[in-house]
């Protein structure tokens, strides 16, 4: 078994949990973390109405400079200071934009995260959707 298994079919249900809300952003590129004001913001950063992330607030997004219809990436953090994870969407970043948002999430030693890029592979075992 491959060490991650990046399934086209889970990007799709990521893409349709995104066309189907709506986007709000909550802090534009370049402002301060409301709590830490010397984190600042590498592209906005917002969530997605009606939806339910694993903190129990909507699920939260980091939207880049590209015009995009789909997920390009996923952000999983670990906070020890939260006692928590969470994913955070990517949408419309180029690679340039996913480093710094990389450098943004891994700047203190509370938290660290890593950067899962879109896949388009289909897994034997999957159905056809």
């Amino acid at each position: 078994m491959e060490q991650l298994e990046n399934n086209a079919y889970f990007w799709q249900k990521m893409d349709t949990l995104l066309l189907s809300s709506t986007c709000k952003i909550a802090h534009e590129k370049g402002s301060a973390h409301p709590k830490y004001p010397n984190l600042i913001y590498p592209v906005d950063y917002g969530y997605l109405q009606d939806t339910v992330g694993t903190d129990s607030q909507p699920i939260h997004v980091y939207k880049g400079s590209l015009k995009a219809q789909n997920v390009d990436a996923i952000v999983v953090s670990a906070d020890i200071l939260k006692k928590d994870c969470e994913v955070k969407l990517l949408i419309g970043c180029n690679e340039d934009e996913k480093l710094k948002i990389l450098e943004f999430l891994n700047q203190t030693q509370f938290q660290k995260a890593i950067l899962i890029q879109r896949g388009n592979q289909i897994p034997g075992w999957a159905n056809n959707d």
